[in-house]
């Protein structure tokens, strides 16, 4: 059965007062993207914190409608409900109907990261290359983590270049647990995922068990953490966040122990630097495209 699929681009002030009328109007579905993805001026928006609802400043809304809806009767209700909206920028188009995340999983290829890690979907088979390496088995669904984007791939080959063995890892904004699996699979002993989204946990628990490790994981929501300290962290959230959990985080890593983060943008790594320099040394910061990571080295005491 085909949809009908509007896209609109609103300003962010506007995104609210749009998306409730269209869902007045039955839309099945709105969904919110970057207007801007792809180009110069495009914002990441991966992990926001506790209570937040980041949102770009210009949105494209793309809301489903049943079939046989007519296009001109929706901008018409549109512009009825409210003629503030501008729908100089409204698009139409048929979509057939679809399992989309399957569809979306159908376009995913095998990754690789550093000497040994693989993440390869549940729908295919490891490529021969694989044979010899650490595969962890993805269905990421809707939690954020699924090891394309390059602040995701920095902390996969930052894990595949540590000793593990007998070591307990923190993945602190877990997504699907993405790089508490890979650190499991690298052979830490055991994992602690935190994550303020109960979708993400319930995303990263699942994982665990399909990939075998879910014995050897924890999962957490932020206020339910306990307050214990870890021989490697690893948080992959966004800069203004990993500033301003900047004490937790350290509080979090064993003296002599080690620490990555990622999510930050090219030319915040500055800021950051100085803001760890108070807990950390050997800081290093590593980058990929427009992306960030920083590593460091607890001091004792």
């Amino acid at each position: 059965m085909p949809f009908l699929e509007l896209s609109l681009r609103v300003r962010a002030e506007d995104e609210h007062r749009a998306e409730n009328a269209l869902m007045d109007l039955g839309a099945l579905s709105v969904t919110l993207l970057d207007a801007d993805a792809a180009t110069p001026n495009e914002k990441a928006v991966l992990e926001p914190g506790v209570g937040e609802t980041p949102l770009w400043p210009e949105i494209t809304l793309l809301a489903l409608f049943p079939e046989g809806t007519v296009a001109e009767l929706v901008l018409h209700a549109l512009e009825s409900f409210d003629d503030a909206i501008d729908l100089s920028r409204a698009d139409f188009r048929e979509v057939e109907d679809q399992d989309w995340e399957r569809a979306w999983m159908d376009q995913y290829e095998p990754l690789h990261f550093g000497r040994r890690t693989w993440i390869v979907p549940w729908n295919m088979d490891p490529p021969p290359e694989a044979r010899d390496g650490v595969i962890v088995r993805l269905d990421p669904g809707l939690a954020f983590g699924s090891g394309t984007h390059p602040t995701t791939a920095l902390c996969l080959e930052w894990l595949d270049s540590l000793v593990l063995r007998e070591k307990v890892v923190l993945d602190f904004g877990c997504g699907s647990g993405i790089l508490a699996l890979a650190a499991l699979k690298l052979g830490a002993k055991a994992a602690v995922g935190v994550d303020n989204d109960p979708q993400a946990l319930a995303a990263t628990a699942d994982n665990a068990e399909r990939n075998g490790v879910g014995d050897r994981l924890r999962v957490y929501s932020p206020e339910d953490e306990p307050a214990d300290t870890y021989p490697v962290v690893v948080a992959n959230i966004l800069a203004v966040a990993l500033d301003a959990l900047a004490p937790l985080l350290a509080s979090r890593v064993q003296p002599g122990g080690v620490i990555a983060l990622s999510g930050i943008l090219h030319g915040q790594e500055g800021e950051l630097l100085a803001r760890y320099a108070e807990w950390f040394e050997q800081l290093e910061a590593t980058q990929q495209d427009d992306w960030m990571r920083i590593t460091g080295v607890r001091r004792a005491g």
